[in-house]
C-alpha cells in the first residue's frame, strides 16, 4: 500500500510516496497552493495520506487536500503515536517535531536519540534511553540569523549562507557567515556533548533543509536523513490505521 505524505513547511510543501515504509518518490511543491499534488496523486496513486503544516493553510491549500479521494491523517502535537510523549504542551507541540522524533525511534528503537532538524529554526528534540520523547529545544535558523544581523544593526549587510568559509572572517561578509555558521555548528556540537555525558550511547540524527557538514570527530556519530520527518509521518499513518 502506498501512503501518501504532505509535509507544509515554513518556505515549501514536501510531497512524499511512500511504499512498505520507504519513500519511492518526492516532490516539491509551494507550500500555499500545493500546484504539484494532483499530478503526485495521478502518478502513484496512494490509498491514504498524511498532512503535516507548521503553517496556516492557505484557502488554495485547503481545498487542494479535500480534493484528495483518499482517507487523510491531519497530524498535531495531540496525535496518538508509538513513543511516549512527555511534552507537558502537546497542543502547542509542532507536528515536525512529534514526526522527526517518531521517525528516528522508528529507526534506532530502544537507544537514546538526539534529533536535530536544521531548517528554518534548529530543533533539538531528545528521546531518553526508555524510549521516551522528553522535550526539545528551538533555536533560531541559518537565514533567520543572517537576515537578523541586517535587520537588527545599522551597518552590517545581509550575507548569503553560501561562500567561503574561513576559520576566523578577513572581511565584513566572512565574519557574518563564519560566525553565523559555525555559531549553529559549535551550538549542535555542544548539545551532542552535553547529552553524551548523560547518554554514552546516545545516538544523533540530523536533518532539514540546512544540514552542515562537521569535520570534527563528532560526524561519526551523527546520522543525517533527509526523510526523517515524512518517515515519522509514515509510521503516524501506520499506527493510527491499525491502532
Amino acid at each position: 500500500m502506498r501512503n501518501l505524505i504532505v509535509d507544509i513547511g515554513n518556505t515549501v510543501a514536501k510531497l512524499v510516496v511512500f511504499e512498505n515504509s520507504e519513500p519511492i518518490s518526492e516532490e516539491l511543491t509551494s507550500n500555499t497552493a500545493l500546484e504539484a499534488l494532483p499530478d503526485v496523486v495521478r502518478t502513484f496513486g496512494p490509498a491514504r495520506a498524511v498532512v503535516s503544516a507548521v503553517v496556516e493553510l492557505t484557502a488554495e491549500a485547503r481545498e487542494a487536500l479535500d480534493a484528495l479521494a483518499m482517507p487523510v491523517l491531519y497530524v498535531t502535537g495531540q496525535t496518538p503515536t508509538p513513543v511516549p510523549v512527555l511534552y507537558r504542551s502537546p497542543a502547542t507541540l509542532g507536528p515536525d517535531r512529534l514526526a522527526a522524533v517518531v521517525g528516528a525511534v522508528t529507526l534506532q528503537p530502544g537507544r537514546p536519540l538526539l534529533v536535530v532538524d536544521a531548517g528554518t529554526c534548529v530543533t533539538y528534540e531528545l528521546v531518553d534511553a526508555a524510549g521516551r520523547y522528553v522535550g526539545g529545544n528551538i533555536s533560531p535558523g541559518l537565514d533567520m540569523r543572517l537576515s537578523a544581523l541586517r535587520e537588527h544593526t545599522a551597518r552590517l549587510p545581509l550575507v548569503a549562507p553560501m561562500g567561503d568559509l574561513p576559520a576566523m572572517g578577513y572581511d565584513t561578509e566572512t565574519a557574518i557567515r563564519a560566525g553565523v555558521v559555525r555559531g549553529i555548528q559549535f551550538e549542535i556540537e555542544g548539545y551532542i556533548r552535553h547529552y553524551r555525558e548523560k547518554y554514552p550511547d546516545l545516538f544523533v540524527f540530523l536533518t532539514g533543509g540546512n544540514r552542515l557538514n562537521f569535520d570534527t570527530r563528532l560526524k561519526n556519530c551523527i546520522f543525517a536523513d533527509k526523510y526523517l520527518v515524512p518517515r515519522g509521518l509514515d509510521r503516524i499513518l501506520e499506527y493510527n490505521d491499525h491502532s
